[in-house]
């Protein structure tokens, strides 16, 4: 598997509008064309966060384990549209209520994203898809004890700490 270079992607500004379309290649080549993406972090009704193991073929962080859900917003997408798109594609889940908790810009040396983080509460099954290298629930004691050690991708670990859990 590859991600697919030639996806188009809408260009934003800080407030999420669309100004124009560039590549997947374009926007993770380190142009920093600002892209928007949305996350979401899947808690259990114990408190656990459920986290996604990136796979090895990556082209960004892989074998690191990262939010739950992440994903780019297709042109011609809303933020919503995108957010029940990738869960049904990542985790298998149909019927979910996201709350919005923020969003901000994520800068990276090779990219430049602009994120809409969501959370929810969901109990029900999880079917990780084949674009993950699986996932599981972690304790909150659990991520605090392997932050800063490599394990996860810099991007979830700010997010993290940004959101207070």
């Amino acid at each position: 598997m590859k991600d697919n270079s030639e996806e188009m992607f809408p260009i934003v500004d800080e407030d999420g509008n669309i100004l124009s379309a560039a590549t997947r290649g374009e926007c993770h080549s380190g142009s920093k064309l600002l892209h928007p993406v949305v996350h979401l972090h899947v808690f259990n009704s114990r408190g656990e966060l459920y986290l996604q193991k990136r796979p090895e073929w990556k082209d960004i962080q892989p074998g690191k384990w990262d939010t739950a859900v992440g994903g780019h917003i297709d042109l011609g997408e809303s933020v919503e549209m995108a957010l029940k798109r990738e869960v049904r594609e990542e985790l298998g889940i149909e019927d979910f209520t996201p709350e919005l908790l923020t969003h901000y810009v994520f800068e990276s040396s090779r990219e430049k994203e602009l994120v809409f983080a969501h959370k929810t509460i969901y109990d029900g099954e999880i079917y990780p898809s084949e674009e993950l290298d699986g996932g599981r629930f972690w304790s909150m004691e659990e991520i605090k004890a392997n932050m800063g050690k490599e394990v996860f991708t810099p991007n979830f670990e700010s997010e993290f700490k940004r959101l207070g859990f």
